[in-house]
């Protein structure tokens, strides 16, 4: 994984992915961002939505990745550093590029992230509209439990677990 904001160089091929951290205030992030969080509004009400803005992801304990397809930007995810457990944020495949495994290799990224970090599990909050999001998390061993955080027990939300 490499850190950076721009697009990685042509030779790295068409229909290729690759993910490398990057700063949620560069212009790439944010679009998926925007995407990201105009999809949430449509399916959740404002007290179900717990997306972060590009601020809030760009801070200390927090490690934010950009992928890209084919050259263009196409997916983003980031792992939140929480005493005792990594939490993963802002997960985001645009639609374009869904049933590319763009979303597995995202998530494989953050968890990657959460072992050099030595967190001893990685848990997740996502909603119940989220389909394929929840499948993924299933597939890569995630399992169900109760609320973490300061997440309120909303009927929406589906939290998740997975030790490392």
């Amino acid at each position: 994984m490499a850190e950076g904001d721009g697009a990685p160089a042509p030779a790295e091929g068409l229909g290729r992915i690759v993910v490398a951290l990057a700063d949620p205030r560069g212009a790439e992030a944010r679009g998926l961002l925007a995407q990201h969080h105009a999809l949430m509004e449509e399916l959740f009400q404002a007290r179900e939505n717990h997306h972060l803005a590009a601020e809030a992801l760009a801070v200390p304990d927090i490690r934010f990745v950009l992928a890209w397809l084919g050259g263009r930007p196409a997916g983003c995810a980031a792992l939140a550093i929480r005493d005792g457990y990594g939490e993963v944020k802002s997960m985001f495949v645009a639609p374009e590029a869904r049933g590319t495994g763009l979303g597995a290799r995202l998530l494989g990224e953050v968890m990657a992230l959460a072992r050099t970090e030595g967190l001893p599990r990685v848990l997740l909050e996502t909603g119940d509209a989220l389909h394929a999001a929840r499948r993924l998390y299933e597939r890569a061993g995630f399992h169900e439990r109760g609320p973490f955080g300061g997440y309120p027990d909303e009927p929406r939300s589906i939290f998740m677990e997975r030790s490392l």
